[in-house]
């Protein structure tokens, strides 16, 4: 159970923000029970006023005191948080980082025995609907992960997937915000072309991927099939269909996708 928890962030930016507005917005613990620590005094500041949460210049401290802790750090500084912490993290703690490229075996390296799970949350995790994969280390069990996974579905979905699979989760729902924002800003300037303002045009293509989204996600109908609900025969839809199947979108998402999961593996390497 998560509700007697102590809950800990070390870096206290945007997806610390984020986590901690999903968590106390779900009820998952009272914003007593959560901490803070982060190099910059007016961002803690900050957390403290908007979320009544306790916070800390010291991340050692923070790291002692918490039942999961949280590495809401750049991947470029989170060697020396590593060092910082692994003298005083318990092994009755979680520790749980997003730091990408960061394997598990680099944490457990500093710290044996304890639990580690790593996770890649997308941006849309600001909105409560992100889309977030957990790779579990030896010693998560699932009583460790299961409230992990509780703060992660309080802003958006959560899948647990093998370690090797995460540089693929990076190609696609790590990255796929870009590829989505990119669809939406071209049929926005379709929408200017043909006659609407930019921002009647930025509402209807918004609104039409997300409606697309959930229709795929509530019905768990396969996308193809709902495809085939939209283009009636000799329609406009399938004129458009048949104009992207032309131009090769579908093989060019599919390219961008293992493009960048290719990517995420040389930076790890590298890392």
């Amino acid at each position: 159970m998560i509700a007697d928890k102590q809950i800990g962030f070390i870096g206290g930016g945007a997806m610390a923000e984020s986590l901690i507005r999903g968590i106390i917005n779900a009820g998952l613990v009272a914003p007593a029970q959560i901490a803070v620590s982060d190099i910059s005094v007016d961002r803690l500041d900050y957390l403290r006023g908007v979320f009544t949460v306790s916070t800390n210049t010291d991340s050692q401290e923070i790291a002692r005191q918490s039942d999961i802790l949280f590495l809401t750090v750049k991947p470029q500084v989170i060697g020396g948080v590593i060092d910082s912490i692994a003298p005083v993290v318990s092994k009755t703690t979680v520790v749980v980082s997003v730091a990408a490229g960061v394997t598990i075996a680099t944490f457990q390296g500093k710290m044996p025995g304890v639990p580690i799970i790593r996770v890649m949350p997308n941006t849309p995790v600001a909105v409560g609907e992100g889309m977030s994969a957990m790779a579990l280390g030896k010693y998560a069990t699932s009583s460790v992960s299961e409230p992990v996974a509780q703060v992660f579905a309080s802003v958006g979905k959560v899948v647990t997937v093998g370690e090797d699979a995460m540089d693929a989760v990076t190609g696609l729902s790590g990255s796929g915000p870009a590829y989505a924002f990119v669809l939406i800003d071209a049929l926005t300037d379709a929408g200017v072309r043909v006659g609407f303002s930019r921002q009647t045009a930025v509402l209807l293509a918004a609104q039409t991927l997300l409606g697309a989204a959930k229709m795929v996600l509530e019905t768990g109908e396969h996308p193809a099939k709902l495809r085939d609900m939209v283009t009636s025969p000799g329609g406009t839809a399938i004129t458009g269909v048949h104009v992207l199947e032309q131009n090769g979108v579908r093989a060019a998402l599919i390219d961008a996708v293992v493009a960048a999961t290719n990517r995420s593996r040389e930076m790890g390497k590298r890392g």
